[in-house]
């Protein structure tokens, strides 16, 4: 007999058995997926029902990007499914659904040694690794590079199995059938639909390869330029918005199971804090509270309502210190001298490198300040400690690593914790932290065999939170001199110095995740090393001479962390700003600058263009209020592109941005609808970067713990938002970060053209340290 290894997959999946990854053999993993009564599993990603219900397995979390939909409709489109026969279920953590690009990107974080020893030993490293260590985060917008293909050839599979299974019956030849709309249908008007074929075609071989459909999917931007679906619905809706609408989606906060407690948590200050005091009978004399819990950074009570948990801990005033407390002040100040003085790394040299630098004709400095991320909902997780065996309900980014540091805080083996993955509302990187996955554990190890549900109060999101990294950037540029009495000819960058100074972030981060490191212990391994990650985005997408980028790693005593838009908000902020600053100095049009630097790259060529027309670009004149701002994520022909026109007002009312214009390159699109959701929602995030308030850090802790004092832009002061997509045939790429790190420098250029005030601080109305 013939076995293919998708027909290993097949069938071992339909008898309950061992799942075949066919990326890499011979790992192999148990299929993660449980047919319920009457449905049949076909591979890893879906269960078809004798009702016809196809229910999609989603390995990423939802978090409000659109990822419960984008994924199921990948496998709907491939295998003929009516849309309203798709239900959805999140995966639990499995190497079936590795995330293999993700893995090879962040190898500098888990294998610091190995990584970037050649592109082949690489990929199959982190191919290895990603399986081992069921890896299936969900970051960097890698959803689809890592899943699309899998999510198609799983719907080809199971549709010509279908297929087969009908053409059996009916003595014909199973490529001549049309399967659409959930009905697999023959020439001769016979039709059979999912559920009345599933059961025989669940143990049919799978076809190696798969049959895709010749046409990728994909959405025109074309069809629909103004994103107003004006006749119609989209032809994919977002399959959580109705739960999401009348509120029966369920998130961490909503779990209610028998007898559970309530927690309540107080942490002190985010570099190395001990609690050293608390009022415990005041805690007690609380009426509900059934326990208080210590921990050596933290103090928490648990209750018969939240409310309870809450009150006790004002009551019982808890007490922290910290060997090392970070204030802003201080942390400004060691930027300020490391960015002009400190030892750095060479991170990245093009064209002439440093040699291509002979003089520095023009030098800004740029700050960037911490900033959070800030979701809506705090962190959240239930937890249950039972028989040896613990439960979790946590929404995850990484739901491996929260699981294996539950796992570790109390002493049990991995395979003993079963994490039941539940949607995040919002989350901008927050989520990929696990201190509260480690802290419910405790908890429900106290309480045992009560279930506990820990919900952090605002002031411990924020305490507690890791905020993007400052960064100090000083760029110097080497241009062309214009011909004498001819304004308007100089300005060409012949050399450009980028020079960042910022805490090792990735590594730092990547030692929390990956080493299981408390904050401290990662800040301290990690300093003074360099670290590309943090200083993405710092090559500009202009083709330049002479290029050099140096990285000064920073040790401020914060720990800090991933916010949306990560380093590229900082980098492109500073160039960007910096491009605008050489071209008004020496009198060229900002757009025709930009346009005469990018070499070949006629994909961010055509964003300028379109941007400039979406937005009535006049030229950025002197009180026009007129802003332009570009950016590329990532290296390479693929990688999306953006440009933004922002149109703002300064007066004695404040600073009023009226208008985000921008133009997007992120290839083919899958769902036009979730794609421009993704710019839209990016643009308003920037915003808030550019306008909102930073948080100052006294003794460690944000001087507010309010959330309204972060001043993060509402709905009154959104401005209108134009978004247009080229058509592009590239691979998809991610529409949620490329909006973020594009608007504050687009609105810093805007504000310069409306009132000559250049602001080179981020947040843009910060008032200093």
């Amino acid at each position: 007999m013939n076995l293919s290894r998708r027909g290993i997959l097949a069938g071992a999946a339909a008898g309950g058995g061992l799942l075949v990854a066919w990326w890499l053999l011979p790992r192999a993993h148990h299929n993660p997926l449980t047919p319920g009564p009457g449905e049949h599993v076909f591979g890893a990603w879906l269960r078809i029902g004798e009702d016809s219900v196809v229910t999609v397995a989603v390995p990423q979390l939802e978090m409000g990007q659109g990822v419960t939909t984008i994924l199921p409709q990948l496998v709907a489109m491939e295998l003929g499914a009516d849309w309203r026969q798709v239900a959805i279920e999140p995966a639990p953590p499995s190497g079936a659904y590795a995330n293999l690009p993700l893995a090879e990107k962040w190898a500098p974080l888990w294998d610091p040694l190995a990584a970037g020893l050649s592109e082949p030993t690489d990929a199959l490293l982190a191919a290895r690794f990603a399986n081992a260590e069921r890896f299936c985060a969900t970051a960097e917008g890698t959803t689809l590079s890592a899943y699309e293909a899998a999510a198609r050839a799983a719907g080809a599979a199971a549709r010509a199995m279908l297929a087969q299974e009908a053409a059996e019956r009916w003595g014909t030849a199973w490529e001549a059938l049309r399967v659409e709309g959930g009905i697999v249908r023959g020439g001769d008007g016979r039709s059979a639909t999912f559920g009345e074929l599933a059961a025989g075609a669940a143990v049919r071989a799978v076809p190696d390869p798969a049959p895709l459909r010749p046409e990728a999917p994909r959405e025109d931007p074309h069809e629909d330029p103004l994103g107003r679906f004006a006749d119609a619905a989209p032809p994919f809706p977002r399959i959580d918005l109705p739960a999401k609408v009348d509120g029966s989606l369920q998130f961490a906060g909503d779990v209610r199971l028998p007898r559970m407690l309530h927690a309540s948590i107080r942490h002190g200050p985010n570099a190395g804090a001990e609690l050293t005091g608390f009022d415990e009978a005041a805690g007690y004399r609380m009426p509900g509270v059934v326990q208080v819990v210590a921990g050596r950074r933290w103090l928490a009570a648990l209750a018969e309502t939240w409310w309870s948990a809450e009150r006790a801990l004002e009551a019982m005033d808890p007490r922290f210190t910290a060997a090392f407390p970070a204030s802003s002040v201080e942390v400004a100040t060691r930027l300020g001298l490391m960015l002009e003085s400190g030892p750095s790394f060479r991170i990245a040299e093009t064209g002439f490198g440093a040699e291509g630098m002979t003089r520095v004709d023009i030098a800004r400095r740029y700050e960037v300040e911490p900033h959070l991320a800030a979701p809506l909902e705090t962190a959240s997780a239930t937890a249950r400690l039972s028989g040896g065996r613990l439960e979790l309900w946590i929404a995850s980014q990484a739901p491996e690593s929260a699981r294996a540091a539950a796992a570790r805080a109390i002493g049990l083996a991995v395979e003993d914790v079963a994490l039941y993955p539940v949607p995040a509302g919002g989350s901008f990187d927050a989520r990929l932290e696990h201190d509260h996955a480690i802290e419910v554990a405790l908890l429900a190890r106290e309480a045992a065999p009560r279930p506990v549900q820990l919900t952090w109060p605002r002031a411990s999101e924020l305490a507690h939170a890791r905020p993007r990294p400052p960064a100090w950037l000083l760029l110097g540029a080497q241009v062309q001199q214009g011909a004498p009495g001819s304004p308007g000819t100089g300005g060409a960058i012949d050399a450009l110095r980028v020079r960042i100074a910022c805490p090792p972030a990735a590594l730092e981060f990547g030692r929390r995740l990956f080493g299981g490191l408390t904050p401290w212990a990662a800040i301290r391994e990690t300093e003074g090393r360099k670290d590309p990650l943090a200083c993405s985005g710092a090559v500009p997408p202009y083709r330049l001479p002479s290029l050099v980028v140096e990285h000064v790693p920073v040790e401020i005593g914060l720990p800090v962390g991933r916010v949306r838009g990560n380093a590229d908000g900082c980098t492109a902020f500073a160039i960007e700003s910096f491009i605008d600053e050489i071209a008004r100095r020496h009198g060229r049009e900002p757009l025709s600058f930009r346009m005469a630097m990018l070499g070949s790259d006629i994909r961010l060529a055509a964003c300028l263009q379109r941007a400039a027309q979406l937005g009535g670009w006049d030229g950025g004149a002197a009180g026009s209020g007129q802003g332009l701002a570009c950016h590329r994520i990532g290296d390479g022909p693929d990688a999306p592109r953006i440009a933004c026109i922002a149109t703002a007002s300064g007066g004695e009312s404040g600073v009023r941005v009226t208008r985000l214009s921008a133009a997007v390159d992120i290839g083919r699109i899958v769902n036009l609808d979730i794609a421009r959701q993704q710019v839209e929602g990016g643009l308003v995030f920037g915003l808030g970067m550019a306008l909102g308030r930073a948080p100052r850090w006294r003794a460690g802790l944000p001087a507010s713990e309010a959330y309204a004092d972060l001043e993060l832009p509402t709905l009154a002061d959104c401005p209108e938002i134009k978004i247009d997509f080229i058509a592009s045939e590239a691979p998809p790429a991610d529409p949620g970060e490329i909006g973020a790190v594009v608007a504050a420098p687009a609105i810093a250029n805007a504000l310069f053209s409306a009132t000559g005030l250049r602001l080179r601080r981020l947040p843009l109305l910060s008032d200093g340290i």
